[in-house]
């Protein structure tokens, strides 16, 4: 197969990643502390072609890191919302392992435990956090207060790089071959919400470029495949 094949079909690879991405993120642009992402192109050389397929060169999804701007901050007047002021994030227990959030949709367990929506334990700074009957309150340092009890000091880190931070599912992010570092000085804003930080007019924008990026490289083969081909495989046949 040529080379310009493979570069077009590479291509058209690449673009249907790109619109899975942009249609999770719209499908998330109501998810409190959600973060989108940003990712380009690169050009992948085949070595192992030689001279066979000089030409065949791969398009390949370059790599994806976070977009770390802020989302817009809304008050809610639930007690068990919070917003984190920075960059930080809320480190969450899961089957996995520990997970971070930026999510603060918090929710309290039938025993008590303070909770992401899905149920994952939101870890202190001595562990899991366990909450007493009263309302709840978070004061700006962390300090999680059910009733006029001290329930624990949520721990609040952040990372030297965390866009480099890996996604699982929504909210929830991976940290891999990082150390996450306590921070010095929280900012946790009570009975608020830090919205998604994707725009949903961007992404759609981005979402018809790529999908018309998509058609025009379609074409292309289906333009290589039934007329340059097509002609040729002609042309030898009637030699």
């Amino acid at each position: 197969m040529p080379g310009g094949h493979y570069i077009a079909l590479s291509g058209m690879r690449t673009r249907l990643d790109q619109l899975d991405r942009l249609a999770d993120e719209i499908a998330n642009a109501g998810t409190a502390g959600y973060k989108g992402e940003r990712s380009g192109y690169v050009n992948a050389p085949r070595e192992a072609f030689d001279q066979a397929l000089a030409t065949a060169i791969d398009v390949s999804a370059g790599s994806r890191s976070l977009d770390m701007r802020p989302g817009d901050v809304v008050d809610t007047g639930r007690d068990l919302d919070i917003a984190l002021g920075g960059s930080a994030f809320l480190t969450v227990q899961t089957p996995q392992g520990t997970r971070y959030t930026r999510n603060g949709h918090l929710m309290r367990a039938t025993d008590g435990s303070l909770t992401t929506a899905d149920g994952s334990p939101v870890m202190g700074e001595k562990g899991p956090i366990k909450l007493g009957p009263g309302e709840v309150h978070f004061d700006e340092d962390g300090t999680v207060r059910a009733g006029s009890t001290v329930a624990g000091k949520l721990a609040v880190v952040e990372f030297d790089n965390a866009k480099s931070l890996v996604r699982e599912g929504a909210a929830l992010m991976r940290a891999d071959a990082q150390t996450p570092k306590a921070v010095k000085v929280a900012e946790v804003h009570g009975g608020s919400l830090e919205n998604s930080n994707v725009s949903t007019v961007e992404r759609i924008a981005e979402l018809t470029n790529v999908a018309r990026t998509f058609e025009a490289l379609q074409k292309a083969v289906a333009v290589m495949l039934n007329d340059v081909d097509g002609r040729t495989i002609d042309s030898l046949g009637r030699k």
